[in-house]
C-alpha cells in the first residue's frame, strides 16, 4: 500500500471524549507486541505472531509511519487505527466515490487490545479518524475491507457508514468490502 500522499504527517494529535490519536512513540513498543502476538485479536488476521519473533522484530519506535494512529486511553496504547491506499488492483470493487490522486482508495483498519473491546473505543477513534480525513482530503472516498465471519468489525463499518459494494474470497476467507463516501455521517 502506498502513502496517504502529500498529507501533512503526523497530524496534530486528535483528542476524542475519552481518547487521544497520535503516532507511535517507543512507550508503545510493549503494546504493539502484545497487539500482534493476541491470539484473540489475530483469529481474524492470520493468526497471531509469535512473541519471541515479534520482541526480536518490533523497533523501538513501532510502526511509525503514514497512516497510523495510536489509540491511548489514560495514557497507554489500547489499538491502532489505520489509513492506508488500497491499490486498485487487489480484489475488491473500489465503489462509488473519487479516489485518491493515484487512483487507489484510503482504506479504513483498525486492530485493538482485548480489554479495549465493548467499550465503544473502536467506534469512537474511527469516527475520529475519518472526521479528520474529511477534513485533510474532503471529497475522497473511503473504503474498508473485512472478513463477514468478523461480526464485531461487520457491526462497526455499518455502524461507522460503509456500504457493501462487494464480497470476495481472499486469505481463505469471505471478505466483505465496503465504501463510506463523503458527507457520510457515522451512525
Amino acid at each position: 500500500m502506498t502513502e496517504l500522499g502529500c498529507l501533512a504527517w503526523p497530524p496534530d494529535p486528535i483528542h476524542t471524549a475519552r481518547l487521544v490519536l497520535r503516532g507511535s512513540e517507543a512507550r508503545d513498543r510493549a503494546a504493539f507486541i502484545e497487539l500482534f502476538a493476541s491470539p484473540e485479536v489475530g483469529v481474524h488476521l492470520g493468526g497471531p505472531r509469535p512473541r519471541d519473533e515479534l520482541e526480536r522484530d518490533v523497533p523501538e519506535v513501532p510502526r511509525q509511519r503514514r497512516g497510523l494512529f495510536v489509540v491511548e486511553l489514560g495514557g497507554a496504547m489500547v489499538g491502532t487505527v489505520t489509513l492506508e491506499r488500497r491499490a486498485a488492483e487487489r480484489p475488491g470493487d473500489p465503489g462509488p466515490g473519487d479516489p485518491g490522486p493515484d487512483g487507489d482508495r484510503a482504506e479504513l483498519g483498525y486492530m485493538f487490545l482485548p480489554r479495549a473491546w465493548g467499550s465503544g473505543y473502536a467506534t469512537e477513534a474511527c469516527t475520529a479518524v475519518l472526521g479528520w480525513f474529511a477534513t485533510a482530503r474532503p471529497g475522497e472516498a473511503v473504503v474498508l475491507c473485512t472478513q463477514m465471519a468478523n461480526d464485531p468489525s461487520m457491526r462497526l463499518a455499518r455502524k461507522l457508514g460503509f456500504t457493501e459494494v462487494a464480497r470476495f474470497e481472499e486469505y481463505g476467507a469471505e471478505q466483505w468490502f465496503g465504501v463510506r463516501n463523503p458527507g457520510t455521517r457515522s451512525g
